[in-house]
C-alpha cells in the first residue's frame, strides 16, 4: 500500500520503463473514477430524487451509502491484494465497479440505487488504495514524486469535478450517463491493467488466517453507526425500534472489532498506531479535511438549486472551481514537501479552509453562485495544502512495517468524515430549518398592520388572498433554509478550528527521503 514506498524498487538513479507507467496510471485512472463517482450525483441529486420517487433526506442515502461501503473496503484492501494478487483483485473490482454503475443508471426506485451505489463503494474502495501500491511498488524512488502528485489530483479532484460533470451530464443528456460514463473508463482502465501488471500467484490460504472479527465488526460498527447517524432525527432517535436495534449492532461491532485487535495475528485494521501522538493528530486532521472536501461538495449545489434555481450544471461549475488550485500548486507538489515546515503548511491550509467556510456563514436569500467563488477558490489551496501534508505525516509517524496499516486508516478517516458530515447535514437541517420557520413565523403577527399591507399587495398582484399566503409562505420558507445552511458553515467552519491546534503536535517531515506514494 501506499506506506510501502521503502519497499520500492531501485534507487534514486533508477528509472522505470513504460510498462510500470501503464500501471500507475491505471491505478491513478481507477482511483479517479472511484473518487469521482462519490460526488458525480451531488449536483443532480434533485433530479434523480424526483425520478425515483425519494426525498430530500432519503437522497442523501445516494451519498452516504457509497461513502460508507467505501470506507469498509479501504482496510481491506491490502489483505485482499494478498489473498488474491493485485492484477486479479483489480480486474475483478473494475469489472464489478461497472456492473453496478449500470444498475444505477437503470435504476427506477430508492432501493435499487442504493444497492448500486453500495457495489460502487465496495469496489471503488479497493481501487484507491490498490493506486498507492502500484506507486510503491513499481516506481523506483527517485520518481515516486511524480506518482504522489498524480495520485494527489485524483484525490483532490475527483470529489471536485463529480459535481461539474455529473450536472453536465444531466443538462445535456441524462442523469443516466452519470454512471453509465463509467463503463467506457472501465474499459481503459481494464485494458492498462493487463498490460501494466503481470499476473501473480493467489494465496487463498489466508482467507483462513484473516481477522474475521475484526472485518466483521468493521463494517457492523461503521455501517450501524451511519444508519443511526442518518436515520435517528426522522425516526425520533431510540423511540424507534430499528435505530435502538442497529445502535446495538453498531456496539457489538465495535466490541468485535477491538476483539480482533487483542487476537489476530494481524488485525485488519491496526488501531494501535492511533495512540500515537502525531497519527493520532494527523487522522483527526485527515478526517476534518474529508468533512470539508464531501459536506462541502454535496451542500453547496443543494443551497444553488434550492436558493438560487440553479440547475445540476450550474453548481457543478460552482463546486468545480476548488480545483483549479488544486491544479495549478500540484505540480509543486514534490518541492513543496521537502522545503516547507509540515506545521506552517497544515495550519495555513486548515486556516484557509476555516475561513472559506465562515466566508459562506453568512450568506442571504439574495446570494449566488458568485458570492461562493473567493471560498471556493481559498477552499481549494486550503485542501491541497492540508491533505498532501498530512498524507506525508501519516506515512512518516509510523515504521515501514505499519506504514501500509497507516495509509489505510488515513484514507478510511477521510472517507469517514465525509460520511459523517453527511450525516450531520441531514439531522442539523432537519432541526435548524424547522427551528427558523417557526422563529419566523413568530415574529409575525396576523393582525399586524405591516402583514395586513403586505398580503393586501400581493393579494391584488397575485390574483387572491390564497396565492399571496402561498407566496408568503414560499418566502419565509427560503428565508429558514437559508438561515440552515448559514448553520451548517457556521459549524464546519468551528469544527476546522477546534482541530487546528493538533497541528503543534507533528514534527518536521524527513527532507531527505522521498515523498512516500500517498494521497
Amino acid at each position: 500500500m501506499a506506506g510501502a514506498a521503502s519497499q520500492a524498487k531501485g534507487g534514486g538513479g533508477e528509472r522505470a520503463d513504460m510498462t510500470a507507467w501503464l500501471a500507475v496510471a491505471a491505478g491513478t485512472l481507477g482511483a479517479l473514477m472511484a473518487t469521482l463517482d462519490i460526488s458525480i450525483v451531488n449536483s443532480s441529486l434533485p433530479t434523480i430524487q424526483g425520478e425515483i420517487g425519494a426525498s430530500g433526506t432519503e437522497g442523501t442515502w445516494i451519498s452516504t451509502g457509497y461513502l460508507v461501503a467505501e470506507i469498509i473496503m479501504i482496510p481491506l484492501s491490502g489483505w485482499l491484494e494478498r489473498v488474491f494478487g493485485l492484477r486479479t483483485f483489480l480486474l475483478a473490482v473494475a469489472a464489478l465497479f461497472t456492473a453496478f454503475s449500470v444498475l444505477c443508471g437503470l435504476s427506477t426506485t430508492l432501493a435499487i440505487m442504493i444497492v448500486g451505489r453500495l457495489g460502487q463503494g465496495i469496489t471503488g474502495g479497493a481501487l484507491i488504495p490498490t493506486a498507492q501500491t502500484i506507486i510503491a511498488t513499481r516506481l523506483p524512488r527517485s520518481q515516486q514524486p511524480i506518482g504522489t502528485a498524480m495520485f494527489g489530483a485524483t484525490a483532490i479532484l475527483g470529489p471536485v469535478i463529480g459535481p461539474l460533470i455529473g450536472g453536465w451530464l444531466t443538462e445535456h443528456l441524462s442523469w443516466h450517463y452519470a454512471f453509465f460514463i463509467n463503463v467506457p473508463i472501465c474499459a481503459g482502465l481494464i485494458t492498462l491493467i493487463l498490460i501494466g501488471l503481470k499476473h501473480e500467484e493467489s494465496h487463498i490460504d489466508q482467507l483462513a488466517e484473516a481477522d474475521w472479527f475484526g472485518i466483521v465488526g468493521l463494517a457492523a460498527f461503521l455501517g450501524g453507526l451511519t444508519v443511526v447517524l442518518e436515520e435517528g432525527q426522522r425516526d425520533q432517535w431510540f423511540a424507534s425500534p430499528m435505530i435502538t436495534t442497529l445502535s446495538v449492532v453498531s456496539l457489538i461491532g465495535f466490541f468485535l472489532m477491538m476483539t480482533g485487535q487483542l487476537t489476530a495475528k494481524r488485525p485488519v485494521i491496526r488501531l494501535r498506531l492511533l495512540i500515537d501522538r502525531q497519527f493520532g493528530s494527523v487522522v483527526v486532521m485527515g478526517m476534518v479535511v474529508g468533512m470539508v472536501i464531501y459536506g462541502t461538495s454535496y451542500t453547496i449545489p443543494q443551497y444553488l438549486v434550492a436558493i438560487d434555481d440553479y440547475n445540476a450544471l450550474q453548481s457543478g461549475i460552482i463546486v468545480s472551481l476548488s480545483g483549479i488550485p488544486a491544479l495549478m500548486i500540484m505540480a509543486l507538489v514534490p518541492i513543496l514537501i521537502r522545503v516547507v515546515d509540515i506545521r506552517l503548511a497544515v495550519g495555513f491550509g486548515l486556516a484557509m479552509l476555516a475561513v472559506s467556510a465562515w466566508m459562506e456563514s453568512s450568506m442571504s436569500s439574495q446570494s449566488s453562485g458568485g458570492d461562493f467563488v473567493v471560498s471556493q477558490l481559498m477552499r481549494g489551496v486550503g485542501t491541497v495544502f492540508a491533505m498532501i501534508f498530512l498524507n506525508q505525516a501519516a506515512i512518516q509517524s509510523v515504521g515501514p512495517d505499519h506504514a501500509s496499516d497507516a495509509a489505510g486508516l488515513f484514507n478510511a478517516a477521510r472517507n469517514l468524515g465525509g460520511s459523517l458530515a453527511l450525516a450531520a447535514i441531514s439531522v442539523v437541517q432537519d432541526q435548524r430549518l424547522w427551528f427558523h420557520s417557526r422563529r419566523l413565523e413568530e415574529t409575525l403577527h396576523a393582525n399586524s398592520e405591516g402583514v395586513q399591507a403586505y398580503l393586501g399587495g400581493q393579494a391584488q398582484a397575485l390574483g387572491g388572498m390564497a396565492q399571496a399566503l402561498r407566496a408568503l409562505s414560499g418566502t419565509l420558507q427560503k428565508e429558514a433554509l437559508t438561515m440552515t445552511y448559514n448553520d451548517l458553515f457556521w459549524l464546519l467552519a468551528v469544527s476546522i478550528g477546534c482541530a487546528l491546534p493538533l497541528v503543534l503536535f507533528l514534527r518536521p517531515l524527513d527532507t531527505n527521503t522521498k515523498p512516500a506514494a500517498g494521497g
